[in-house]
């Protein structure tokens, strides 16, 4: 495929670069509460797809409990909502968690909490997918079930293209399945209660008999057993209420007001979705039926006798198929966040920091989607495994952080108002998830549960281990910059020697920050070419990744912080006897961007020859390339293609960096 033709395509598909130098471009991207609710709220409104289903399942023959399972399902969602509300408002620069767990319990707490998140989201994406494909064929015809694995792959790669392009086009594509949604199962619960009201008293009667007869059958206790399953294994309900303190970076400002509203909406929404499905469920009797989820079981009964029965079916499932395919979007808006926070950390590739064209965390999303299409074959959609899967991650997270928070705020009741009511808030919320995460662990541990913590326990070693050499290799350069002695390190150190000639010979020196690879470069070019070079032109390209793209002020930061760093090269350079200048540019992409600006030095100075560092290991593994950029090597290609000079100086790093 020619090169022109291949960027037309993605033009196409994910849609024009962005420019960095727009300073409105963070707030026309950031969501509103709405969009928020949208884009972050649909994972939490889904759940009632599958989560009351699972509970009411589990309750068997002893469906008289549903009531209470109802109401206690209602204050838990209100609960930790709550609970996460208050952490938004103490770490408003979002990360949700990780940060949380990270900040309050330490780093090893915050790795296993960023580990379980990402199992989470991909989990997400992967039973949101499955979760469609359920409702879809609880109308279509039986005949089409074959296809029904090959559908939901299909979903799965339109939504990584479509996630590629952009959180707010995304979320605007999405935004007409939502408002169906919910018009539709506003109408099925409303119908469904009102629909039964008259038949009420006798319901309640039965409900009062159950009670009676399971206490002198089971007692109180075996009552309270199988009460407590069916509210654990349900757990699935609760789940991406976490995603709003997760996603606030991508909200507008001011960003604590939207994300506690936007988690008021998740709330109160999902609040009155599941607890009105297990009361719909309860006053028809509904019994499960193979081939159809209990939704289609009670929109079917419901609209029975109706006109246009059949349109109303299709469209309240279609509606709720598409939901779960908008509540995927968190998974892929979330999922790449925690990566880019962890990358940042150094527990993951730095690469996961990175952002595309489009100012999208790219590498992250085609990670999640890669993960989730795997989890999706290995399950063969299966939402009853998945769920179990899922619940477990998200209530381990749960459970660090209100873990965390309750210990935050014993730490400072003194200095504190209303301590005491904090307190309680996350000492109940930490009773219920933990409560939730041992029983899910016990009883499906058989069943699904132990991959999920296999796979967990392993994504938690693979961090340790990465982590370890990144402090590996950052002692060893440090060894380095001890190595270097009494230079004159400080700006405008010495004599200023003059301006720099173009018509001599130049040295332009890549740097990427103020430290021992970069000094070593330099000095390495005066030893190697003593006396050659008449000036230093330095070189650096401010990265905006996951990281520094986080306000409006965010990439003007960056731009001060690069320059700085520059004129702090400059001032050493000048101080070592040799004229010198510095330039720099902002980008998503550093090698792009370092090629355009070395051809632009090399048009003011026609002599000039390119240098870089790049740091040598004395046995290179496999996988340290994946772990390391090769930014030196992509850019001597790129300038001797153009024609121009460039040479890579080693910087040897010492055995034990592995």
């Amino acid at each position: 495929m020619p090169a022109a033709t291949g960027r037309t395509l993605r033009r196409l598909l994910f849609g024009a670069p962005r420019d960095l130098r727009d300073r409105s471009l963070f707030h026309r991207l950031a969501l509103v509460p709405f969009l928020a609710w949208v884009g972050l709220g649909a994972d939490g409104l889904s759940s009632s797809s599958y989560g009351p289903e699972e509970a009411y399942r589990a309750l068997g023959e002893h469906t008289y409990l549903a009531a209470a399972l109802a109401a206690l399902m209602a204050i838990t969602v209100l609960l930790i909502s709550a609970a996460y509300s208050r952490i938004i408002e103490d770490f408003p620069s979002g990360g949700g968690g990780y940060i949380v767990a990270s900040k309050l319990l330490g780093a090893r707490a915050g790795v296993v909490s960023g580990s379980a998140l990402l199992v989470d989201y991909v989990l997400t994406i992967t039973i949101s997918i499955a979760a469609a494909g359920d409702a879809l064929f609880s109308f279509l015809p039986p005949a089409w079930y074959a296809a029904r694995l090959e559908i939901e792959i299909a979903l799965l790669v339109g939504l990584v293209a479509l996630n590629i392009r952009g959180v707010r086009e995304s979320v605007l594509v999405l935004l007409p399945v939502f408002l169906l949604f919910l018009v539709t199962h506003v109408m099925l619960i409303g119908g469904g209660l009102l629909g039964h009201l008259g038949a009420t008293p006798a319901v309640l009667r039965e409900v009062g008999s159950g009670y009676h007869t399971g206490a002198a059958t089971l007692g109180i206790t075996g009552m309270l057993l199988i009460f407590v399953r069916a509210y654990s294994l349900g757990g699935g309900t609760y789940t991406g209420i976490e995603a709003v303190s997760n996603g606030l970076t991508i909200m507008r400002e001011p960003r604590v007001a939207t994300a506690r509203r936007t988690m008021l909406y998740m709330a109160s929404s999902l609040a009155f979705t599941a607890a009105g499905l297990l009361l719909c469920y309860l006053l028809w009797r509904l019994t499960p039926t193979p081939g159809k989820t209990m939704n289609a079981v009670l929109v079917e009964r419901l609209a029975g006798g109706l006109p246009f029965s059949r349109t109303v079916i299709v469209l309240t499932l279609f509606s709720e198929a598409m939901l779960l395919v908008v509540a995927a979007q968190a998974g892929f808006l979330d999922g790449p966040r925690v990566l880019a926070n962890m990358a940042v950390d150094s527990w993951l590739p730095h690469r996961f920091s990175a952002l595309s064209e489009r100012l999208t965390t790219q590498n992250g999303i085609l990670l999640m989607g890669g993960a989730a299409l795997a989890a999706l074959l290995y399950t063969r959609g299966d939402v009853g495994r998945l769920v179990v899967m899922y619940s477990i991650n998200v209530f381990l997270t749960f459970s660090l952080s209100m873990l965390a928070m309750l210990r935050l705020w014993l730490r400072e009741r003194r200095v504190r108002a209303r301590w005491r009511r904090r307190v309680t808030l996350f000492a109940a919320g930490l009773a219920l998830c933990a409560t939730i995460l041992a029983i899910t662990v016990f009883e499906k541990f058989a069943e699904g549960g132990w991959i999920t913590l296999v796979v967990t326990a392993l994504l938690i070693g693979g961090c340790l281990v990465i982590r370890r050499h990144y402090r590996a290799v950052a002692e060893r350069v440090d060894e380095l910059y001890r190595e270097l002695g009494d230079l004159p390190l400080q700006a405008g150190a010495g004599a200023a020697p003059g301006a720099l000639d173009p018509r001599r010979p130049t040295a332009v020196i890549l740097v990427a920050s103020f430290g021992s690879v970069g000094i070593h470069t330099l000095l390495n070019v005066l030893r190697v070419f003593p006396g050659h070079y008449g000036g230093i032109v330095f070189i650096s390209v401010g990265v905006v990744d996951s990281g520094e793209f986080k306000g409006e002020r965010g990439v003007s930061d960056l731009q001060q912080r690069t320059d700085e760093m520059l004129a702090r090269y400059a001032g050493l350079a000048r101080s070592l006897g040799l004229p010198a200048a510095a330039r720099s540019a902002l980008g998503i992409d550093v090698v792009a961007e370092a090629e355009r600006l070395c051809l632009e030095v090399g048009r003011d100075y026609p002599r000039a020859t390119f240098f870089a560092g790049k740091l040598i290991f004395q046995r290179e593994r496999w996988w340290q390339p994946l772990l390391h950029n090769e930014t030196a090597a992509a850019v001597q290609k790129r300038l001797q293609w153009a024609g121009r000079t460039m040479v890579t100086m080693p910087i040897r790093v010492r055995p034990g960096a592995w």
